[in-house]
């Protein structure tokens, strides 16, 4: 049996208990610091397994590594996992009309199920051929939640969680089998409180410092300081207390939040200066008071080069995950659902995958059949922003994507809730454990390559990270 075919076998062993796992996890769909049930399922899944489990990791109560070791240790992989889900993305599974299972409910509308499951199954897979093989080394699975809120890998990497990890991999489920190349932004986001006066609206309005029009003037300051700012950055906000219901009252008190994102670090920082002295002028206009609060931050993310050519040519050796017409079927109906101008850009972004003319082919057959190819020297970047960002500026870390989803989905959406509870999601999922198990054997099996890729992290992080949160701040549990 050839190292692939005993890496088939092992995840193909473990295929209903991941299926299984993976649904319940979807099942629950809990949020950003709220997932104890995933959290537990996984834990008791690992333990089950062997690993040693370590709850509570980073102060964070729904963080955690399994961890199983064989001869000495060396050299350590991480496998990342995620179990988060969204709000208001609650849908019933595989079902091509919106269909919530709970008006208003939670749902993995990004699959965060199938990643967490699917670590779990290469997890066990890698720990399983080690103990066979008599092969040297370490895997952890770290147990990552919230990266859909603020967070949780910053944490875990400014703890020291990754200091003695030689390398980290993860996925994510996508719509195009790939190793990314291109990389995703830093982001920095806080809460903006604005106190003021409050006062009879009508009979004393002059007496009243109203903090809603302090944080109006600071969405209309920061409208002007868009234009001033590089292409690639983002500037978002939403109310979460607009200082109450009564327009007869002027508000005492109102909170904003804002996030800001740019390619790089330096660049997020100098933005959000920016952001925060336009709040200052908000208050000196308004005569309230200014306070604020950071949340959040991420670092950019992209690829460790050196590694995400192995894990591409794994990847290729692999092949995508294999549809059946069903399959074909199910996602064309998907495909459907949405109108048609949402299809027009659809076929217009595909055709950075595809020659323009074979996406109506593709299309009608919408699930990705090929693995598209890893470009090392690519280096734009996508809006998007990842807490994996982090772990790669502590170690070399690469994400790869795994169609789970039609052609063309719309992630954060119902219908991507709805693959993410399907057959098509799963057999995705599968595939990206044996990448994950396969690329983590290969690289462990090169230790020259590892100290290559590390010395490409030491050229990028100058030789250690540095979190992008000052100290101070903590993880914001029932806070963001």
């Amino acid at each position: 049996m050839t190292q692939i075919e005993e890496i088939k076998k092992l995840i193909a062993d473990k295929a209903d208990v991941t299926k299984r796992l993976a649904s319940e996890i979807w099942s629950y769909a809990e949020l950003s610091y709220e997932e104890t049930k995933s959290a537990g399922a996984l834990m008791e899944a690992l333990g089950a397994e062997g690993f040693t489990i370590k709850d509570n990791i980073a102060d964070i109560p729904t963080a955690f590594t399994a961890t199983y070791s064989v001869g000495t240790g060396k050299p350590v992989v991480g496998l990342l996992a995620e179990y988060d889900a969204l709000d208001g993305l609650s849908q019933k599974a595989a079902c091509t009309t919106e269909e919530p299972i709970e008006a208003g409910g939670s749902g993995h509308g990004c699959g965060h199920n199938l990643i967490g499951a699917g670590a779990f199954a290469a997890a066990v897979a890698l720990k399983d051929y080690m103990a066979e093989h008599k092969v040297d080394g370490t895997v952890i699975f770290f147990g990552c939640p919230a990266e859909e809120g603020a967070g949780s890998k910053q944490f875990i990497a400014r703890a020291g969680c990754f200091d003695d990890v030689d390398f980290a991999y993860t996925w994510h489920p996508g719509t195009i089998n790939e190793v990314g190349s291109t990389g995703d932004v830093a982001i920095m986001g806080a809460n903006f409180v604005f106190d003021g006066v409050a006062s009879h609206a009508g009979g004393a309005p002059h007496l009243g410092r109203s903090a809603l029009d302090a944080c109006e003037l600071m969405n209309v300051g920061c409208n002007y300081l868009r234009e001033h700012m590089i292409d690639e950055a983002r500037i978002h906000y939403a109310y979460s207390d607009a200082g109450g219901t009564m327009p007869n009252v002027v508000q005492s008190h109102a909170v904003i939040k804002y996030e800001v994102r740019a390619p790089k670090v330096s660049q997020v920082q100098e933005l959000f200066t920016r952001v925060v002295d336009v709040a200052k002028g908000a208050a000196l206009m308004t005569g309230t008071r200014m306070r604020y609060e950071i949340t959040m931050a991420f670092s950019d993310y992209y690829a460790n080069r050196t590694l995400g050519a192995l894990v591409d040519t794994c990847m290729r050796e692999l092949g995508a995950p294999e549809w059946t017409e069903e399959d074909y079927q199910l996602a064309e109906q998907f495909l459907r659902t949405y109108p048609r101008s949402t299809l027009v850009g659809i076929k217009e972004n595909l055709t950075e995958y595809f020659d323009a003319e074979q996406v109506e082919e593709e299309l009608r057959k919408p699930l990705d059949k090929i693995i598209h190819p890893f470009n090392a020297k690519e280096t734009r970047y996508h809006s998007g922003s990842t807490d994996v960002g982090d772990v790669g500026y502590a170690t070399p870390t690469v994400s790869f994507n795994v169609a789970t989803a039609c052609l063309g989905n719309v992630g954060h959406s119902w219908q991507n809730t709805a693959f993410s509870g399907s057959t098509i999601g799963m057999k995705g999922m599968l595939r990206a454990a044996e990448v994950l198990t396969l690329a983590s054997l290969r690289t462990m099996e090169q230790p020259e390559l590892i100290e290559k890729a590390k010395e490409e992290l030491k050229r990028k992080n100058g030789g250690r990270y540095t979190c992008p949160l000052p100290d101070y701040v903590v993880p914001p549990i029932g806070r963001y």
